[in-house]
């Protein structure tokens, strides 16, 4: 009878949850990350600092939308609104999948429109330590994911990914992530250069819950090799906001609408 009743027990016990690929983690890491909501809006706020302490401070509107699921096409609209060297400056991008994304720089102290080449994705965006590609995500499909461990960062439990470029076109040889498990937010990425050296470093200083979902509002990126790095703080970030498709075409690179920079 006792046998039975311990075979009755655990046949009701919860059935455990086959732990998660690497592939599955990063995808919904990226969901997390890129992917919240309809779209989205946010005051940036960033500081470059040079490893002797100067700051030079970049103030700008970011809006992001998003063209069906996670994973899928997105568009990004950026306003600059300081310092005076970057003033009027506009930022475009168009993301897809599985293909290179379309990039677009209005410069206005020569008033041109500069389109970004492919091959540029890794370059610095406007002086800081995040790159073109680091703005708008990478693909998943374009590196090759590994879990290498489970441990706790702070007081959160983590996944550790290793994703590896499939191409040759990448600034980096490999990237380590730490993976939140409640809410699949990246908490830090270490950036190792081609001779397998430490060289860049993502931290997601602060989150908060804005409409219900997970937000990285205060990141960091420092480049250890030249001491420089950049603090980013998101503020007025909203959700579905119901961002007009016309927004996101060249003809407003020059002229955004006041309504969207604001």
């Amino acid at each position: 009878m006792k046998r039975y009743l311990i075979l009755i027990i655990i046949m009701l016990l919860p059935v455990s949850v086959s732990a998660l690929t690497a592939d599955e983690v990063m995808k919904k890491s990226q969901a997390a990350f890129l992917y919240q909501g309809r779209d989205f809006k946010a005051r940036v706020t960033m500081k470059l600092i040079s490893k002797g302490g100067q700051e030079r401070v970049r103030e700008l509107t970011m809006l992001r939308k998003n063209y069906g699921e996670a994973g899928g096409d997105q568009k990004y609209f950026m306003y600059f609104f300081r310092p005076a060297d970057v003033k009027d400056m506009t930022f475009m991008v168009n993301k897809y999948p599985a293909k290179d994304d379309d990039r677009w720089l209005f410069v206005p102290a020569i008033n041109m429109v500069r389109r970004i080449a492919a091959q540029d994705k890794s370059s610095s965006f406007v002086g800081s330590d995040f790159t073109y590609e680091d703005v708008s995500g990478r693909d998943i499909e374009d590196d090759t994911h590994t879990v290498v461990k489970e441990e706790k960062i702070g007081e959160k439990d983590s996944y550790v990914i290793k994703s590896a470029p499939k191409a040759q076109d990448a600034d980096y040889s490999y990237k380590i992530s730490w993976v939140d498990k409640a809410s699949f937010l990246p908490l830090k990425e270490e950036y190792y250069d081609k001779r397998g050296e430490l060289y860049r470093v993502f931290t997601a200083d602060e989150v908060k819950d804005v409409k219900g979902f997970p937000t990285v509002t205060k990141r960091t990126m420092k480049n250890l090799q030249s001491g420089h790095r950049t603090e980013s703080a998101f503020t007025k970030a909203d959700y579905n906001i119901g961002t007009e498709d016309s927004l996101f075409s060249e003809r407003f690179l020059k002229q955004p609408p006041k309504k969207w920079i604001e």
